[in-house]
């Protein structure tokens, strides 16, 4: 599913500080996806979903799939390495939970509010 890159903003910006920077988005997904814990031949849905954003599955895919560096993954995101590096520990972080808690994984295509 990769293609021409998207670009993945955050909705409104609330508050003080500086508006986020738009994110380069090199692999799209159409809607919503959810992996659901499969435990002993029953899926467990009941518990609070987590939701892994464009930018933290774009920034896994880059450094951990295709394998590059994150100077690499930033400059094709169009972000620093920091922003980078905080997308990344985010995302695993997400990930992490929802195994150790058996919960369920939603990739999402949306924008933030």
């Amino acid at each position: 599913m990769h293609g021409p890159p998207w670009v993945w903003r955050w909705g409104r910006r609330r508050g003080p500080g500086r508006p986020r920077k738009p994110r380069m988005i090199w692999f799209r997904i159409q809607g919503n996806i959810a992996f659901l814990p499969y435990v002993e031949g029953e899926v467990l849905a009941e518990k609070e979903p987590i939701e892994i954003l464009p930018d933290e599955l774009e920034a896994m895919r880059l450094v951990y799939l295709d394998g590059l560096t994150q100077d690499e993954a930033a400059k094709r995101m169009g972000i620093s390495r920091g922003t980078l590096w905080r997308a990344l520990a985010s995302g695993r972080r997400k990930l992490v939970q929802a195994m150790i808690e058996l919960r369920p994984i939603i990739l999402t295509a949306k924008q933030q509010p």
